[in-house]
């Protein structure tokens, strides 16, 4: 992935955000937290952020799945300081939807990621439920 647009930068865009600490335990040698780890906490705000919009309860099919993700490393991270997400729908599709989030650390991004999300039924993509896009469509990344 590309270094992302400035745009997607702007924490403001972002109707989400969360505080996650970092343990010492997610620090690399140089005292980072280190790029596994930041994956680990990305996926921490993330399951916030579904939270927040109530997805389990909005999905009545058997799962879903990550399907892709990707992650832009934009600067270092250090513990003890808690990083601040951001999180938003970037595209909601028949099946899937895309969550955009941004990572910042003393107000610097510090990374920015996509995951695309399949809602499955049968161990196949299955159609997202109204209720879902329109739920989905509140916490959109805004303009």
């Amino acid at each position: 992935m590309p270094r992302p647009d400035p745009a997607l930068l702007d924490p403001a865009r972002y109707p989400f955000h969360c505080h996650v600490d970092p343990r010492f335990t997610d620090l690399d040698v140089n005292m980072h937290v280190n790029n596994v780890a930041m994956c680990g906490l990305l996926q921490e705000a993330r399951i916030r952020f579904h939270s927040a919009v109530r997805y389990h309860s909005l999905v009545a099919v058997d799962t879903w799945m990550v399907a892709s993700f990707s992650v832009e490393y934009l600067g270092e991270a250090r513990h003890p300081r808690p990083i601040e997400f951001r999180a938003a729908a970037a595209a909601i599709g028949r099946t899937s939807h895309t969550v955009a989030q941004l990572a910042l650390q003393d107000g610097r991004p510090v990374a920015y990621a996509q995951a695309v999300i399949v809602t499955m039924a049968d161990g196949r993509p299955a159609p997202n439920p109204p209720s879902l896009r329109e739920k989905l469509s509140n916490w959109m990344l805004a303009a």
